[in-house]
């Protein structure tokens, strides 16, 4: 990973010379290979989801920093994320994202983080650009889906922009944290239709989440079921 770091930042600055979303081509490039090493595989589903012309706000259920993985293997163009404030001064990593273009946010303020979220959609909206976001706002391997954060529901209201839900399979059948325990595996990774905000406002907002919350849910309890439980061993 350190060698991925090493040269996707002076490639970044090369192509862009500092912060672009433009930059985020080059990341999605580099990062995919990672996947051989660990012996991962990617089953993807509802393509043509994805084929929405301008902005729109991806949302996805958030488990581990394998997440970035499938992230960039279906990553649109023109589009970032949305993160942790903290997550900057993770150093190289860090550096990749703020050249990448990441909204960083601090979630600590309440105030701070909406005010973000109000200049995002305006970017968003300007520079015409994506934005993803991990609505449940931590990481959980709990076997199902925390509670969202009203963040992401704001922008795209803000935004006036379609969501598009995105889920991830549950890593437990190859990857247990808590245990140490890492094996190759399948990761399915399924994209729902489109939900429409045009004509929404900030009384709609629950709402927006509770629906898009339900139908996340029930895809990935449905995908984890089906998921291949093992690649079997590495072989390289």
């Amino acid at each position: 990973m350190m060698c991925l770091a090493l040269i996707t930042i002076p490639l970044c600055i090369l192509k862009s010379g500092g912060r672009d979303v433009e930059n985020m081509r080059i990341i999605r490039f580099m990062v995919r290979h990672v996947k051989y090493f660990l012996g991962l595989r990617f089953e993807v589903s509802g393509w043509e989801h994805l084929q929405t012309e301008g902005p729109y706000v991806i949302i996805s259920n958030h488990q581990s920093s394998l997440d970035v993985l499938g992230l960039m293997e279906i990553l649109p163009d023109r589009c970032t994320m949305i993160a942790k404030k903290e997550l900057v001064y993770a150093g190289t990593v860090g550096l990749i994202c703020w050249l990448g273009g990441i909204v960083f946010i601090n979630r600590k303020k309440t105030s701070d983080a909406k005010s973000v979220m109000a200049g995002a959609a305006k970017t968003m909206l300007d520079d015409q650009i994506r934005l993803w976001v991990f609505p449940e706002g931590t990481r959980n391997q709990k076997g199902d889906l925390l509670p969202f954060k009203k963040g992401a529901f704001h922008l795209a209201v803000q935004a006036q922009v379609p969501i598009i839900p995105i889920v991830f399979s549950s890593y437990s059948n190859f990857y247990l944290r808590k245990e140490k325990q890492f094996k190759s595996g399948t990761i399915r990774l399924k994209i729902l239709p489109k939900i429409e905000t045009k004509g929404m406002t900030t009384d709609d907002v629950s709402s927006l989440s509770d629906k898009s919350f339900n139908v996340m849910r029930s895809a990935f309890l449905r995908i984890s079921d089906s998921v291949t439980q093992s690649n079997g061993p590495l072989r390289h």
